[in-house]
């Protein structure tokens, strides 16, 4: 597993951001902006905040976990909540950057590329100078697994390795646009109106990068999945209870996709696959408390502790 939730706004954007924030100091600018399904203005508001930069973030009303639009929140982003989904926010966000002479720091700027590119750096790095047979990664937008193929791409170039690995994209079932041009062998997507899943930062139904993830999965020798949200939940249980990783549901997409392709036996034993977690579990808390948890209040003595827990423990 790739824990990107270790990052310090909790998800893989930090990388990109950095970077992407950087450049706007380098260019004069005092403003910034994004959409965002949350991650994105989390990681945002932080490095603007750290840059002494105004910021300004665009999400679907209601569609944002409130860990990510508290994080955003409490770093000094204005907030606009729209009538809409993620999509609809992309579709305004350059002409409202245009009238507020903003700098727009979405993974359209090539900027947020390179910074997430360091990750396949980072991969190679802790495999002992190898690259992985199969790398899995959620797919919303699209710019991060676009981000991993040039990193990847660059190792080679320089010489650092003469494989590549093969990329799989993980999508929800509900807002699989990529996934679906893939699997049918489209050369274009066909974009989800109304995209539905748990997965709240890969719901995405027009995603800006999706040649980018296109190209990058076929040129890999790839693969596109979409996955049932009940899937991603369990491996978001799964994760969280065998290894003590916590990660929100989209997060967790890149371990279901890893189940799956093992089950049908696409997988095979003495191969190195790399699962990229993107986010921390806390920041989609709405998502992991889905289920109500119950938990037993008795007496403040063993005698009841220890009944609460179904007889004595040594």
């Amino acid at each position: 597993m790739k824990n990107e939730g270790q990052n310090p706004t909790g998800s893989f954007k930090d990388r990109g951001m950095t970077v992407g924030v950087t450049e706007a100091v380098a260019l004069g600018r005092e403003r910034v902006i994004c959409a965002s399904t949350g991650n994105t203005a989390a990681s945002l508001a932080a490095y603007a905040a750290r840059a002494h930069l105004e910021c300004v973030v665009l999400v679907p009303a209601g569609g944002v976990a409130q860990g990510k639009l508290a994080q955003a929140y409490f770093e000094g982003a204005r907030i606009v909540g729209l009538r809409g989904s993620f999509d609809d926010a992309m579709n305004v966000v350059v002409d409202t950057a245009d009238r507020l002479d903003a700098y727009v720091l979405n993974s359209i700027n090539p900027y947020r590329i390179e910074g997430q590119k360091t990750a396949a750096f980072e991969v190679f790095e802790q495999l002992g100078g190898n690259v992985p047979d199969w790398l899995m990664c959620p797919v919303g937008n699209g710019g991060n697994l676009a981000a991993y193929w040039k990193g990847f791409q660059e190792l080679k170039a320089l010489g650092a390795t003469e494989r590549l690995p093969r990329l799989v994209g993980v999508q929800a079932e509900g807002a699989a646009p990529i996934a679906d041009a893939i699997l049918e062998g489209r050369e274009e997507i066909r974009p989800v109106e109304k995209p539905e899943t748990v997965a709240s930062a890969i719901r995405i139904g027009n995603p800006a990068n999706w040649r980018k993830t296109v190209r990058a999965i076929r040129g890999s020798g790839g693969l596109a999945l979409k996955l049932p949200d009940p899937l991603l939940v369990e491996a978001q249980t799964q994760l969280a209870r065998e290894e003590g990783i916590f990660v929100e549901p989209a997060s967790a997409a890149s371990v279901a996709g890893a189940m799956r392709l093992a089950r049908e036996g696409t997988l095979r034993s003495e191969e190195t696959v790399v699962c990229v977690c993107t986010g921390h579990g806390l920041k989609d808390p709405e998502a992991a408390l889905r289920e109500r948890v119950e938990v037993a209040v008795v007496e403040p003595t063993v005698k009841a502790i220890l009944s609460a827990l179904g007889g004595s423990r040594r």
